[in-house]
């Protein structure tokens, strides 16, 4: 009997995922719930394990191939001998997105109960329950790593069969592949330091690539043709995280009415070393008690707005994948510090991939500080269905005019981006204002 196996919806209504590895190859042997694959979503780095056990016939591409959620992602022959799913039995695959009933009003605190999460968020068999679940170790070429791991070493071109693991049973940790890049000990390519050096053969002399010039070969100046005509490039297929980017930048150009509102915020009072972000993170806590117009959620689709009691902010994090927002919650009820260990723990969790995704969700208004790289003002993306996003400049010494004269002072250009459908132009200014006068404090 064949069995296809058609990609599930790996969470969220997500339209594809990304191979990053195989665990099994054409010919081979499976059992049910075996690791079958390990694919990127936009989120997170996800094992699918094989719904059957049978032997392998098909696989659906390879590393770095992306796969539509329902397309066909392996085919096996059912080995009737072996263990198999009972008939009815939920696996938890879903091939897209369902369209749920309405939901019923929360019920009271003093009577709700503890219910557990739904199965169909889940891809495999797997009990449903509040038990924390660890992620395990998968032993593929002779090396055990987590997924993350695996994803972190092919971004920093690591070689994990050529690193020293430190984990418990010869695990490679993210702490090992971090190592391991910045001593250069197992570059991807690389020869071994005790392999002889092999005799290359004599290569056949090839004509010299033609060199660039602005002129032709009578001395005139050269005509480009656009790009249309001829391209030097190829064109790179977006994956992953910078594929779903694209496709939330290009719903919010859709569905919202920015402007946006820029000024400099004044830090000449400032006492002593401070840290910037968590002052822009105090101020802008400071500005939504002032003006709770720009903390909220709209929909453009029923028209209603919602207003947050709390302070939910999602820090704009820049990685080579792409961007990731994740969301530091409760910031109003933090101090300077708790700010900065939020924030760091965010960005390790960014980085390693582990973050998990209902961290990349449900923040109530936004910050790019996109002035550590460059820049003075700009025109942030305001993602739906927040109402505001906050960009931070690059820090500048300013002369500035006072009275009896001229003084230099240190000021941070801030943009203010927000959904002219949801607030008003007074409301922006005066949320602006709040935030300054925060800044402007001297601690």
């Amino acid at each position: 009997m064949i069995k296809k196996f058609l990609l599930p919806d790996l969470g969220e209504g997500l339209p594809d995922a990304t191979i990053v590895e195989w665990y099994v190859k054409e010919g081979d042997t499976i059992l049910l719930d075996q690791n079958l694959v390990s694919m990127e979503t936009a989120k997170a780095v996800v094992d699918v394990p094989s719904p059957v056990s049978g032997k392998v016939l098909k696989l659906a591409g390879g590393p770095g191939d992306v796969i539509a959620t329902g397309a066909l992602l392996a085919e096996f022959e059912i080995d009737p001998n072996l263990p198999q799913r009972a008939e009815g039995q939920d696996t938890g695959h879903h091939h897209g997105p369902t369209h749920a009933a309405p939901a019923a009003p929360a019920a009271p605190a003093a009577t709700a109960k503890a219910e557990p999460e739904d199965a169909g968020t889940v891809v495999g068999a797997m009990q449903v329950g509040n038990t924390v679940v660890q992620e395990a170790a998968i032993a593929v070429g002779g090396v055990k790593a987590v997924p993350a791991v695996r994803a972190m070493a092919r971004k920093l071109g690591v070689d994990l069969t050529r690193v020293r693991p430190s984990g418990p049973d010869g695990t490679v940790t993210m702490d090992d592949v971090k190592r391991a890049a910045a001593d250069g000990s197992a570059k991807l390519g690389a020869t071994p330091a005790s392999a002889p050096a092999a005799t290359p053969a004599p290569a056949p002399v090839a004509a010299a690539p033609a060199q660039r010039s602005p002129l032709s070969q009578s001395g005139k100046p050269m005509r480009t043709q656009p790009p249309g005509v001829t391209a030097a490039g190829q064109p790179e297929q977006l994956k992953g995280v910078r594929r779903n980017m694209a496709r939330v930048m290009a719903d919010a150009h859709a569905k919202v009415v920015p402007t946006t509102l820029v000024d400099d915020a004044d830090l000449h009072a400032w006492i002593g070393k401070q840290d910037i972000t968590a002052r822009l993170v105090r101020a802008i806590v400071a500005a939504c008690k002032a003006v709770p117009a720009l903390n909220a959620w709209f929909d453009g689709e029923a028209l209603t707005r919602t207003l947050h009691p709390h302070v939910d902010i999602g820090i704009a994090v820049d990685t080579d994948d792409g961007l990731f927002v994740p969301a530091l919650r409760n910031a109003d009820m933090l101090d300077a510090r708790g700010i900065r260990e939020g924030i760091n723990r965010l960005r390790a969790q960014v980085e390693s991939r582990t973050i998990p995704a209902s961290e990349l969700t449900g923040y109530t208004i936004s910050l790019s500080n996109f002035g550590m790289f460059a820049g003075r003002y700009a025109t942030p993306v305001v993602v739906p269905p927040c109402v505001a996003i906050v960009g931070a400049g690059k820090l500048c010494h300013d002369v500035v005019a006072v009275i009896g004269g001229i003084e230099v002072h240190r000021r941070l250009p801030i943009s203010l981006t927000f959904d002219h459908r949801a607030c008003t132009g007074g409301e922006a200014a005066r949320f602006l204002k709040a935030l300054l006068d925060d800044l402007a404090l001297p601690q």
